[in-house]
């Protein structure tokens, strides 16, 4: 039996002891926040909505974008940190309910080149994939520097590997729309167009559990047609600022100093992880990255 000094003392451990974890806990920082002394993990909401900080989709002060869309903020402290893959939403292989498309509104429909210049934040994007030689490593590569991006995939890619698909997620980035084929949209009628578009969509929704909200027309080529079907299926267009050209080919060394060269804050870049050897734009992610989070940069990428 244990004396009362015996149950005490070990009371007072006890206690001690939670106090501990308790302050440990209180002093991480949120990766779904900004602030320092956030609390430790996300909420479902945070997790779900995939963006730190980050204002409701189609939410005008997300993302600033060309002369004539609305100005604003993106809406969003960026991490430092990655967000574990239990912290990603649990995808549903077969969502049980018809996807309702948000409305939106003649500027959302805009496509959108740039985020608020006034904030040092850059969207990164990789376009093309998934591809199983390119993905894993610079899925890898984000994981190491805390990075969320915005991958724009092909569909009859993303029907050929649907767990890399749902990986893409779970590490907390974002799944966006680049149609099923990759065609030029401006040749296409839009009967063609919407089954390109909506196609994409619903897969991406059966993989993930997750509709897409944003589209970014191949070669951002962008049509009226094309933009009438993205918003009659609630997705809102991206482009981009910086472009280094990396589907060409021109060397490591070539893309990393356009991008280096290009970037400002509110940048938009440009990459490729699918569509053919992207062997160059990995190293150039490995070069340029740690030299943007040296930099001050931080980075965001908008909620599904």
């Amino acid at each position: 039996m244990l004396s009362d000094r015996q149950i005490t003392s070990r009371r007072l451990l006890l206690v001690a002891a939670g106090m501990s974890l308790l302050g440990a806990a209180t002093g991480c920082r949120n990766p779904f926040g900004g602030g320092d002394g956030a609390a430790a993990s996300p909420s479902p909401e945070a997790a779900a909505a995939g963006a730190v900080g980050a204002a409701p989709v189609g939410s005008p002060s997300q993302w600033a974008g060309p002369s004539g869309s609305p100005p604003g903020s993106p809406g969003a402290t960026p991490s430092p940190a990655p967000p574990s893959a239990s912290a990603a939403p649990s995808p549903s292989a077969a969502p049980s309910v018809e996807p309702v498309h948000k409305a939106l509104s003649a500027a959302e429909s805009k496509p959108v080149y740039e985020l608020d210049a006034e904030r040092r934040v850059v969207a990164l994007t990789l376009d093309d994939g998934p591809d199983p030689r390119h993905t894993p490593t610079v899925l890898a590569l984000l994981q190491q520097y805390g990075i969320r991006a915005t991958f724009f995939l092909i569909g009859e890619n993303a029907v050929e590997h649907p767990a890399l698909v749902r990986e893409i997620a779970d590490h907390g980035h974002h799944i966006a729309n680049h149609t099923w084929t990759h065609p030029d949209l401006r040749q296409l009628s839009e009967g063609k167009v919407r089954d390109e578009l909506e196609r994409t969509s619903d897969l991406l929704h059966r993989t993930t559990g997750r509709l897409p909200t944003w589209f970014r027309a191949p070669g951002g080529d962008w049509s009226p047609v094309s933009l009438k079907v993205a918003a009659d299926l609630g997705l809102r267009n991206m482009g981009w600022s910086v472009d280094p050209r990396d589907w060409a080919r021109p060397g490591t060394s070539v893309i990393t100093d356009r991008i280096l060269k290009d970037v400002r804050p509110g940048a938009i870049v440009l990459n490729h992880d699918g569509g053919g050897d992207r062997s160059q734009t990995v190293a150039a992610l490995k070069a340029y990255l740690p030299v943007l989070v040296d930099s001050g940069y931080y980075f965001t990428a908008p909620p599904n």
